[in-house]
């Protein structure tokens, strides 16, 4: 199962975009062994259109060009599920594979949110809580949470629970 990370927006040289990159290559690496052969990150350029829902839809639509048929779509929406464990989040990433998933993709739309047509499609929508945060911090986040979940499949000492 290929995962990749879709984000409207480009990050500027700095923190957000090394710290995005330090994840997305420790969860390529880690991914090879657990039946994930690549952890791709794509950044679209946002849309120019003059209205808002005009700009989410555009930015729906090429987003939507990076989900192959079959393929799991994860969207982070300020109106998603915050209560979803790490360890609840690789279950179901272990399952989508165990099914055969081509790939499971993760859209992070742009500054006016995603379309209704991406939380329609999508089969989870998470968030980070109710504050308000920058597009770079949140697509560090969610690529920390990727390879979080691998790491968990792994059985790797980089996520440690609650002791049982």
């Amino acid at each position: 199962m290929r995962v990749v990370l879709a984000a409207i927006g480009r990050l500027k040289a700095g923190p957000e975009r090394e710290l995005a990159s330090r994840y997305r290559d420790r969860a390529a690496q880690l991914g090879r062994g657990l039946g994930f052969p690549a952890c791709d990150s794509v950044e679209i350029v946002e849309s120019r259109a003059r209205r808002a829902p005009d700009r989410c839809a555009e930015e729906a639509s090429a987003l939507l060009t990076h989900l192959p048929p079959g393929g799991v779509l994860v969207a982070y929406d300020e109106r998603g599920r915050s209560d979803i464990a790490s360890e609840a989040l690789a279950e179901r990433v272990a399952g989508w594979r165990d099914a055969g998933r081509p790939a499971l993709m993760v859209a992070i739309g742009g500054p006016d949110g995603l379309d209704a047509s991406i939380r329609t499609k999508a089969e989870l929508i998470l968030s980070f809580g109710a504050a308000t945060l920058p597009h770079g911090l949140v697509r560090v986040l969610a690529l920390e949470q990727i390879y979080r979940s691998l790491t968990i499949l792994a059985g790797h000492p980089y996520h440690r629970g609650e002791p049982g």
